[in-house]
């Protein structure tokens, strides 16, 4: 019979069992597709993009391609406009989240190649700042791939951003649908 001192260890090591086998699945999914960059410095230019796109004319297999750019917009915000966004992360963290992202996307979606790019550091109005570009055999499954994804950026990578307006005042934004 186990005094209560032993049922604590017991509770403690079934814990710590627990945890090991997750990380060890953690890390069986993390290394599952190359792990690749996400975040980078400035604004994501539409020469960076026409090259993403054109890399893929040879991988025949491919059906359908869906695009997602998300573009920092002008908004009028008591008052006052919005220049740019100076976007800022905790980048390792960051980083892990789209990787996580990436590898449910492929066991969720017939995927055949994805890339997603986010800008971290001051992107003026107008300029893009999140790059996801998805490709399928087939197009429902690369838009409710695209669409997915985008959702879960914006739900669950720690990024933040700082909306800087024309008086160089600044407020934290805040994600909308």
């Amino acid at each position: 019979m186990h005094c209560c001192h032993h049922l604590q260890e017991d509770k403690n090591q079934r814990k710590a069992n627990q945890f090991e086998k997750y990380e060890r699945r953690k890390i069986a999914i993390m290394s599952e597709h190359k792990r690749k960059k996400v975040l980078v410095i400035g604004a994501i230019t539409p020469q960076f993009i026409a090259d993403s796109i054109a890399k893929h004319s040879t991988q025949t297999s491919i059906g359908a391609h869906d695009i997602f750019l998300g573009q920092v917009r002008a908004d009028a915000i008591n008052g006052k406009t919005v220049q740019a966004i100076d976007y800022s992360a905790y980048e390792e963290m960051a980083e892990d989240k789209f990787h996580e992202i990436r590898e449910a996307a492929f066991a969720k979606f017939d995927l055949t190649c994805m890339h997603t790019y986010h800008s971290i550091g001051k992107v003026k109005a107008g300029e893009i700042c999140l790059f996801v570009f998805v490709s399928s055999h087939h197009r429902k499954m690369a838009f409710d791939a695209c669409r997915w994804i985008v959702e879960e950026i914006k739900a669950n990578v720690p990024i933040f951003g700082k909306e800087i307006f024309e008086d160089e005042t600044y407020s934290w934004k805040e994600n909308k649908n």
